[in-house]
């Protein structure tokens, strides 16, 4: 059974997520603070961790800087559940390592959408073993650093919007750069492009 980490500090909210995610079939672990979700995560070796950012003691932000540093959780998908949702908030948090980003409230059928696509890409991550921590070997495509971070991001499945937030570029300027690696790739479909990008960082 797939375990899922909560960490989420307002009581009503985690129940009501706990209670939901296991009606869905998962095994859910919660936490109401950062500490004693990186203990949760550390004992247990959740699949994939929801967390808040505001949260007592220590933030969301620190909770996944520390899981990323484990060498044992540092693959394991990691979405953020929060009210904070301006795009410098969420490139933050991209940069650090999160996977997703769910601004608050959430609706149920985007709650699962996400969590199940992280989930359907971690198992493809398994079998490709690509490493999206360096757009660098990207370059090798061909394509220039810029486009290289663009495509990274692509291929980790995000659209135009969340690319352009993540890298603090202009929606227009994805779009241009999108269409520039498609042509210097060969290809005419984002998922095209990202077999070609999971290749190459494999």
């Amino acid at each position: 059974m797939t375990t899922i980490l909560l960490i989420e500090d307002h009581a009503p909210l985690r129940e009501n997520l706990c209670e939901l995610l296991t009606l869905e079939g998962f095994h859910v672990l919660a936490a109401a603070d950062g500490r004693t979700g990186l203990q949760l995560a550390s004992q247990h070796h959740p699949t994939l961790i929801l967390c808040d950012i505001m949260l007592p003691g220590m933030d969301g932000y620190e909770v996944l800087t520390r899981l990323r540093a484990d060498a044992t959780m540092k693959a394991a998908p990691f979405i953020f559940l929060t009210a904070k949702g301006t795009p410098p908030d969420i490139r933050a948090g991209m940069n650090l390592g999160a996977d997703d980003y769910l601004p608050k409230p959430v609706s149920r059928i985007d709650l699962l959408k996400a969590v199940r696509t992280r989930l359907e890409r971690a198992k493809q991550q398994q079998r490709f073993q690509p490493n999206f921590d360096d757009p660098k070997p990207l370059e090798k495509l061909g394509i220039s650093p810029r486009e290289a971070e663009v495509l990274l991001w692509v291929a980790q499945g995000k659209g135009n919007h969340e690319v352009a937030e993540i890298l603090g570029l202009s929606v227009a300027t994805v779009k241009k750069h999108t269409i520039h690696i498609f042509e210097k790739l060969g290809v005419e479909s984002r998922t095209a492009a990202t077999l070609r990008a999971v290749e190459a960082l494999a």
